[in-house]
């Protein structure tokens, strides 16, 4: 496809939820992190009598880790996203909510999150004494060559980091029990599988916009023409905690 078809295509295709499985091959990865976080949950859930997922996005993983404990519930803050959510939960019995705040205080034994922001002390509020918090989370730095290939903004948070969470969690009265980072190469094997990207992952570069990075854009075009994906280093860190 040409650089005008491949634009075109990324801007036009509906996406929903979290699946990414749409970008196929456009979008690969290479090398891995030292933890499985779907393993880590599957672990925890046979001894989890409640549970709730942070961040669902559209309900996919929580899904597929059923049968879920009597009491589940998550949350989603993209508000597209809730309604793709509460679509696939709902039949599971799985309260899908916006805001965590509505939850009731100490209600759930196992928390788990990927990638989604939250409040260590909205985490210890839901918490039930010994319950346990498992996230993993983005780091501060991830993907910042793309950023720089396309002279776009630095990470406002580029400090995010495993231990500045590990710190705010303990200073909300959290005890920190297992944590790890880690970084794996992701390359971009074509203009539009970038573009699409950058349209649902929109604060990797906030400003971005077609025209704006037209210039840049194209100059990865023809380097990826000619067999030069865009390679970036995702930056992962894990941990559990528990109250």
């Amino acid at each position: 496809m040409d650089f005008e078809a491949l634009i075109h295509e990324a801007l036009a295709t509906p996406f929903e939820g979290w699946d990414f499985s749409l970008f196929r091959d456009r979008l690969t990865y290479d090398g891995g992190l030292p933890w499985d976080y779907e393993r880590l949950v599957r672990d925890r859930l046979p001894h989890a009598a409640s549970l709730l997922d942070l961040g669902t996005g559209g309900g996919e993983l929580l899904a597929s880790f059923a049968p879920l404990p009597p009491r589940t519930a998550a949350t989603e803050g993209y508000p597209p996203n809730l309604p793709v959510a509460r679509a696939r939960l709902e039949p599971l019995g799985v309260e899908a909510v916006e805001d965590p705040g509505t939850l009731p205080d100490a209600a759930f034994g196992l928390i788990v999150n990927r990638h989604e922001a939250c409040d260590p002390a909205v985490l210890r509020r839901l918490l039930a004494p010994g319950g346990t918090y498992l996230t993993q989370q983005v780091g501060g730095r991830d993907l910042e060559e793309l950023n720089a290939a396309l002279d776009g903004p630095a990470h406002e948070d580029r400090a995010w980091d495993l231990a500045t969470a590990r710190s705010a969690l303990e200073e909300a009265g959290l005890k920190v029990t297992w944590s790890q980072e880690g970084t794996f190469t992701t390359a971009f094997h074509d203009v539009g599988a970038l573009v699409l990207f950058l349209r649902v992952i929109s604060w990797q570069i906030p400003d971005f916009d077609v025209t704006r990075y037209e210039r840049r854009l194209r100059a990865l075009h023809e380097s990826m023409e000619r067999g030069h994906p865009l390679k970036a280093t995702a930056h992962r860190f894990a941990l559990t905690a528990t109250r």
